[in-house]
Formats: structure tokens, C-alpha cells, sequence
């Protein structure tokens, strides 16, 4: 199996890690504009196999997509990172170009290839990706979801002091302030949380997790890394190793909760097809309502990116 990942920032950097560290792929390729970046990160990673014990080859390349053919699955993590002040919505232009560059020069030489988007602003950037590479629905996704409920479930478990591999949860909608968290549908070790904690207690987890990544931005002056590197490798290893895994993912709803052409983090199950299937929960009316405002901004967004197109 063979694994590219392009932009070597720090989300790219860290998502090689992981897909090397738990010998997700056989190759491992990481590709960066900036002369030698690529190279040393992956040389890096490889340098530590020693160490930590895994075979997994990592090379790393300088805008050379001729490395990459023949990949399964490709994460592009390219797009200027968020900086203070900054919404995800700011970014679109710049990174809506790259997105499309890379896009072309990934299907070029890995015209098979499951594509997960990472850029941000993430879900016009599955858009972007989507019209670009014109390959089905099931084939280009983003990875949000899955750090959104990371998030979620760390605050929780903190809160709560109990291990976080006990809670189970499910959020929706776009990747920002309008996320749908979904506390009906969040467990501990099975137990519904609404048993294990005040009503105002979640709300504040539920807020904070809405505003996650700013939190980050405004401590660090840039985007998170860690989380939603190791995300996107969770997204790439469940296709790869056919998990049949159940994510939010952010996808092209095609009627699905009564939203047409619309890409919006839902529940999926992730393996080799990329995704095998979407799920349809039966939302509250308040839940279908916290959705319809989230395709609502989604859509703002992808109207800009529609005229820039």
C-alpha cells in the first residue's frame, strides 16, 4: 500500500508520522513546494524506525508527483494555516488554488486514489477538490468530523475524569462554529452522557468544542497540528486496512437529511471503497434545525468559491 501526502507543514508532517509509526502503509510519500522540506521531514521519520520499531519507508519530494503514482490514498494538507484573527472563510481564495493544483497534479499520476481533504476552509475545499478531480462522491472526502468529536470527547473526558478511549460521540454539519454536536447520541463506556453531567456543564463542552481550533490559534498563532494529523492518518488507515469504520466525514450530501449538493460532515463508514455507505440518524427537529443553519453557511461559502471558480 502506498500513502502520499502533500503539504510537509506540520498537519502533513505529523499525518506521515503516524500513517509510518503504525505501519499503515508499506510507502509512505510526503510532498512540499519549499526545496528540501519534504526530504527532511521524511528522512526524519525514517531516521526514527530504529527507535520505534516499524518498516514503513518514508521519502519525501519536492513538487515531483512522478513519486507519487500509483498511490491508494492521498491526504493534501496544503493551504496557509490560520493565524490569529483569521476564519477558516478567510482563507478560501489562496487555498482554493492550491487545492486545485494539487488536486490535478494527484489524479494525474494516481488516478485511482481516495482523496482526504484537510485544507481549510475543509468542507468547500472537498468541494473544490470534488470538482476538480470529478471522481465519485465516495472518493474525495474531508476529515473533520473525526477531529471535531476528538475534541469533544477530550474535553469530556476531562471533565468527567475518565479516559477518553470510553466515549463515543457523533457531531455534524460544517467544520467550524455552526458543527452540530450531537450530545443524545454521546456515550461513556455506554452510558448516555446526559446521565453523567449537568445540562449546563455539556452545553459549555459543546460551545467550547464549537470554537476548538480558534482556541488553539489564539495560544499558539497558528492552526492545531497534532490532532488533526493523527485524524486524517485514523480516515487514511480505515480505507486502507478495510475497517469499515464508522466517522464523520465530510461528504457531498445527494438528499440525504433532505440536503441536496451540499458537503457537510455526516456519520459514515469508511474502508477500501472510501466511503462504503452514508448514515441517516433520525434528528430531533432542533437537530434538523442546528443542520439547516450549518448548510446555510456552507453554502455562503461555497457560492464564493463558485465565483472564483
Amino acid at each position: 500500500m502506498k500513502i502520499t501526502v502533500v503539504g510537509a507543514g506540520n498537519v502533513g508532517a505529523t499525518c506521515a508520522d503516524v500513517l509510518a509509526y503504525r505501519e499503515i502503509a508499506n510507502e509512505v510519500v510526503l510532498v512540499d513546494i519549499k526545496e528540501g522540506f519534504a526530504e527532511g521531514k521524511a528522512l526524519d521519520i525514517w531516521q526514527k524506525s530504529p527507535i520505534n520499531l516499524y518498516d514503513t519507508r518514508t521519502i519525501g519530494v519536492t513538487n515531483d508527483y512522478t513519486k507519487t503514482a500509483g498511490s491508494d490514498v492521498v491526504v493534501i494538507t496544503s493551504g496557509l494555516p490560520r493565524k490569529p484573527g483569521m476564519t477558516r472563510d478567510d482563507l478560501i481564495e489562496t487555498n482554493a488554488g492550491i487545492v486545485k493544483t494539487v488536486t490535478e497534479n494527484v489524479i494525474k499520476h494516481s488516478p485511482e486514489a481516495i482523496i482526504i481533504i484537510v485544507s481549510n476552509p475543509l468542507d468547500v475545499m472537498t468541494y473544490q477538490a470534488h470538482l476538480i478531480s470529478k471522481k465519485s462522491r465516495n472518493k474525495v472526502m474531508g476529515m473533520a468530523g473525526i477531529l471535531d468529536t476528538a475534541r469533544y470527547r477530550a474535553f469530556l473526558a476531562e471533565a468527567l475524569d475518565v479516559s477518553p478511549k470510553d466515549i463515543q460521540a457523533v457531531l455534524m454539519g460544517g467544520h467550524g462554529d455552526t458543527m452540530v454536536p450531537l450530545p443524545r447520541y454521546t456515550t461513556v463506556g455506554g452510558i448516555p452522557v446526559t446521565e453523567l453531567i449537568d445540562e449546563d456543564s455539556l452545553n459549555k463542552i459543546v460551545e467550547r468544542t464549537k470554537v476548538g481550533g480558534g482556541e488553539l490559534v489564539k495560544l499558539m498563532g497558528t492552526s492545531a497540528w497534532y490532532a488533526p494529523g493523527s485524524a486524517a492518518a485514523q480516515m487514511a488507515e480505515a480505507i486502507v486496512r478495510d475497517q469499515k469504520r464508522v466517522f464523520p466525514v465530510c461528504v457531498k450530501l445527494e438528499g440525504e437529511y433532505g440536503i441536496d449538493n451540499c458537503y457537510l460532515g455526516v456519520p459514515v463508514i469508511l474502508g477500501k471503497n472510501g466511503i462504503e455507505k452514508i448514515i441517516e440518524l433520525d434528528l430531533s427537529k432542533d437537530e434538523m434545525e442546528l443542520l439547516k443553519t450549518s448548510e446555510k453557511h456552507v453554502r455562503e461559502v461555497m457560492e464564493v468559491l463558485d465565483k472564483l471558480n
